[in-house]
């Protein structure tokens, strides 16, 4: 009896191992490839903020032509204007507007240069609140980078589990190859048996009975291999057609892991909470804003003008210097007191967030410290359940040979040698995927693997 082969995929076959398959995510993986394109504009958004105090050039200019009563005229103007704020607040505007007027024979030129300050002294004044939107936008960047490195961590992650997987698969395979080829062999050794005389004949059903099951097996093994290649091609972003070469084999060792340094750890580099904290340094700010705009608009003027004009009657010249205050007082405007409330709310929110997420960031990393010592004891298990149920297998099969044993206990017995072998297998996959998530929870994914943000 033989399986037939199972369909190989018809594209090229790749070579893997665990570490190929995370660099190829961090190429071709789309989530990955959209987080950093999304960081290309959330740059340019840091770039604006940053060019706040940036002089600002503007030019605005008419030009008209008129006809009246057999009469034709015509004007134009230009006028440049250069503004800028600093971060004390002082809005600087200067402007040069220029005009020409030819009416009939008549023209008239004139230009003049103006010069406006403004220095607010109570609201919109001061390098605390004029520099507040640059300071969020530095902080939403230092967020920004922070939600890369937690999508490429969680990315890196999910292609490390499912690699596991497909390892699993792969070996859920040998297994139900190795246990079908007992089985034939132990239906061999039966009809050996049954031809000297030391076997009834009707024992033989039990045999082909358990060769059947096995053949069943291993097709369901190579299905489920096939369903775990192609999940593993999806996060990789590479072609379904394509056929996995598993290079890696599954090796564990004991990792000595403290509760108390784990935290430590995952509170100096766990992205959501490093986020968290400077999201509450955003709203201090935000709150501070908010409570500026609440006081007098009390500001400081002041400015000069230099112009001239030529027209056909002469020439003339007109100059000027002025300062002064500017006073605005906002009366019963609720909407000033509303944005300090809602500040105020946003900023103790972020505080109940931080502690929930300490709280919540506490409890996952201990119970995944836990969770991996536990899972490294039970590998321990596993290993020394399969070498004795290897060992009482053979035992059995050579007390079958001279007539101590029957099919039915060496039947019992390889079936317990699969599932010792799964299970071994299964505390392996449990124990790496459970120091991978410990990884996780601590913020170090990345430094693991070396990987680098390249933003």
């Amino acid at each position: 009896m033989t399986l037939a082969p199972p369909a190989t995929p018809d594209g090229p076959t790749i070579a893997l191992t665990l570490p190929d398959a995370v660099a190829l995510a961090l190429r071709d993986n789309r989530t990955i490839k959209s987080a950093y394109l999304q960081r290309i504009s959330q740059k340019f958004d840091l770039r604006v903020a940053e060019d706040k105090f940036s002089p600002r050039l503007t030019v605005s200019g008419t030009a008209i032509a008129r006809r009246a009563n057999g009469l034709g005229s015509r004007s134009a103007d230009i006028t440049p204007i250069i503004d800028m704020t600093t971060p004390l607040g002082t809005q600087i505007v200067l402007a040069a507007p220029t005009s020409h007027v030819r009416d009939g024979g008549a023209s008239t030129f004139s230009s003049a240069l103006n010069l406006a300050v403004i220095q607010p002294l109570l609201r919109d004044g001061g390098i605390e609140v004029n520099t507040a939107s640059v300071r969020i936008a530095r902080i939403d960047e230092q967020i920004n980078r922070l939600q890369l490195k937690l999508t490429v961590s969680r990315t890196v992650s999910e292609v490390i589990l499912t690699y596991r997987e497909f390892l699993r698969a792969r070996e859920q395979l040998r297994i139900a190859r190795e246990s079908f080829k007992r089985s034939r062999d132990l239906l061999d050794v039966s009809r050996s048996l049954i031809r000297a005389g030391r076997m009834a004949e009707v024992e033989l059903v039990q045999n082909e009975a358990d060769v059947a099951a096995q053949e069943y097996a291993v097709e369901e093994a190579a299905n489920q291999l096939d369903g775990a290649r192609l999940a593993l091609l999806g996060v990789l972003a590479v072609s379904a057609s394509t056929d996995i070469s598993a290079m890696d084999t599954l090796e564990s060792r004991a990792m000595r892991i403290d509760v108390e340094k784990a935290l430590v750890i995952a509170f100096d580099n766990q992205p959501e909470h490093l986020a968290q904290l400077l999201a509450i340094e955003r709203s201090k700010i935000t709150l501070a804003v908010a409570r500026n705009q609440r006081q007098w608009d009390l500001a400081a003027i002041g400015g000069a003008n230099l112009g001239r004009t030529r027209a056909p009657l002469g020439r003339a010249r007109d100059s000027g210097v002025y300062g002064g205050l500017q006073l605005v007082v906002p009366l019963g405007d609720l909407s000033l007191e509303q944005a300090e409330v809602g500040a105020n709310v946003a900023w103790r929110e972020a505080e109940l967030r931080l502690e929930a997420l300490r709280q919540r960031i506490e409890k996952e990393v201990r119970d995944a410290v836990r969770n991996a010592q536990t899972r490294w004891r039970q590998l321990e298990l596993a290993r020394r359940s399969r070498d004795l149920a290897r060992r009482k297998i053979d035992v059995e099969n050579q007390k079958l040979k001279v007539g101590r044993s029957s099919n039915f206990q060496v039947l019992s017995f390889e079936a317990d040698l699969r599932n010792a072998e799964n299970a071994l297998l299964s505390a392996v996959i449990a124990y790496l995927n459970a120091l991978t998530i410990l990884d996780q929870q601590l913020g170090t994914t990345l430094d693991t693997w070396q990987i680098s943000i390249n933003d």
